[in-house]
């Protein structure tokens, strides 16, 4: 079972997704709580993986950047989460989903210039993700344009100097 967060806690995230560059003496201000108190709480949210710190990129102000949306259809065997995984950690991904509805995975990719690494991700390295038949088809979605946009930047983007 997934972890609550207690009141405190969903306010200490809130002020740090508002403005991450607020201090543990500050956040313990506005929190009505020690600084201790506030490092302690942090301590466990990232140690249980309930929450991280994290730079993101306005996409919607970068002209260079592409966001594509897959949907994916898998006959995922009962290892649709498997699947989902394993396709998180290809680059360029930002998120896998398992969904309901038309599709049963829903993919975002976020890359940088042309469309080749659109299709790298498409042709080559979604449907050898897995054994023949397990993927057995996408649409792609290229995103136009996006408002309040924001999104970490995925394993393969930005990494080599061009």
């Amino acid at each position: 079972m997934r972890a609550l967060l207690d009141k405190v806690d969903r306010k200490l995230v809130r002020l740090l997704s508002d403005d991450a560059r607020a201090g543990t003496n500050q956040i313990a201000e506005r929190l009505d709580l020690s600084p201790p108190t506030v490092r302690t709480r942090l301590k466990a949210l990232f140690d249980n993986r309930l929450f991280r710190l994290s730079g993101v990129v306005n996409v919607t102000e970068r002209p260079e950047l592409i966001v594509a949306i897959l949907g994916i259809h898998a006959n995922g065997q009962g290892r649709l989460d498997e699947v989902a995984k394993k396709m998180s950690e290809l680059p360029f991904v930002t998120s896998v989903s398992i969904v309901t509805g038309r599709y049963d995975l829903i993919c975002e990719v976020l890359f940088e210039g042309d469309m080749e690494e659109l299709y790298r991700v498409t042709s080559e390295l979604l449907p050898n993700l897995a054994e023949p038949g397990v993927i057995r088809g996408s649409e792609t979605f290229v995103v136009m344009k996006a408002h309040n946009k924001w999104l970490s930047l995925p394993r393969g983007v930005w990494e080599s100097d061009r």
